[in-house]
């Protein structure tokens, strides 16, 4: 079994005359990137390996998360960045089968359309990813597969969908 968990980058911020690539978080992303790392350890979402987008949000999303989790190797990916669900699922099946727990920290549209593409049953009016895939949401997945290089549309069993919003209410 493998777990896949896609981590949209926190709220950003948009100063002036600095690059998409270089926009940082804004201060409610600030507060909500330790949050969701903190909901991640509460539930034992401990990823082994994580691969994040190269943007300086992404980065800084992670930072604020990294100190919940547990032993985890990291490589920051230029191709997350911007990346279309081809170029986000080509990134996760060149993951080693060893890895059983995967940590994917991305941008939308890509990691939105990822997820809808990788659930099971998909597009049905109970699915919560139909609705949005806000700053700092979190979709876990698990895959009945051996080997990452494996994994195709429709296989995985959503079993957490989670946003900042929803630890407010």
């Amino acid at each position: 079994m493998k777990r896949l968990m896609l981590l949209r980058h926190a709220k950003s911020d948009y100063p002036a005359g600095v690059s998409d690539h270089e926009r940082p978080l804004g201060p409610r992303g600030r507060r909500d990137a330790p949050r969701m790392g903190q909901q991640m350890a509460r539930r034992a979402l401990l990823p082994n390996h994580v691969i994040a987008s190269t943007a300086l949000r992404t980065r800084e999303t992670f930072t604020l998360i990294e100190p919940y989790l547990g032993p985890h190797s990291l490589r920051y990916e230029r191709a997350i960045y911007e990346a279309s669900p081809e170029a986000i699922l080509r990134v996760i099946r060149a993951v080693e089968p060893t890895v059983a727990s995967l940590l994917i920290v991305g941008h939308n549209p890509g990691l939105e359309r990822t997820a809808s593409f990788l659930v099971k049953g998909g597009g049905t009016a109970a699915d919560p990813l139909d609705e949005k895939f806000p700053t700092a949401a979190l979709a876990v997945l698990d895959f009945e597969i051996g080997d990452w290089a494996t994994i195709t549309g429709h296989q995985g069993e959503l079993v957490l969908f989670l946003t900042p919003k929803m630890l407010d209410a």
